[in-house]
């Protein structure tokens, strides 16, 4: 499993985790029934502790993202249409706040910017 963890970006490594699962699962990288790697052998390859893994599972467990069996392991969960509906659509207001801040320092007009933005759109 590809989860590559920073020590020095000052998330927490739990977070860190969960963040990139969830990003899998929304990209589709993982899918609904797919199994994760184990809490230890999860742990082992990132060279962390256990108990980091049991927290960010718990924490993908309480949002929906995966389910967990005693003795069998977790799995993604189906995906609830909404949350990632939401997700998404922050994620694009982050790009357009970028677009309107860089649109300003420039000079561009509000026009000029809603003309680009149909243009995108209709492509």
């Amino acid at each position: 499993m590809n989860i590559f963890i920073s020590n020095a970006n000052g998330e927490p490594i739990y977070q860190q985790i969960v963040t990139q699962f969830k990003a899998k699962i929304i990209a589709g990288e993982l899918r609904e029934g797919d199994a994760l790697p184990s809490m230890r052998l999860l742990a082992k390859e990132l060279r962390i502790s256990v108990i980091t893994t049991k927290r960010a599972y718990e924490e993908l467990e309480r949002e929906g993202f995966i389910v967990s069996y005693t003795g069998k392991g977790s799995f993604v969960t189906a995906p609830n249409r909404e949350f990632l509906k939401e997700q998404k659509l922050k994620e694009a207001e982050r790009h357009l706040e970028q677009a309107v801040a860089s649109a300003r320092a420039g000079g561009v007009s509000s026009g000029e910017l809603l003309e680009m933005l149909r243009l995108l759109l209709e492509e």
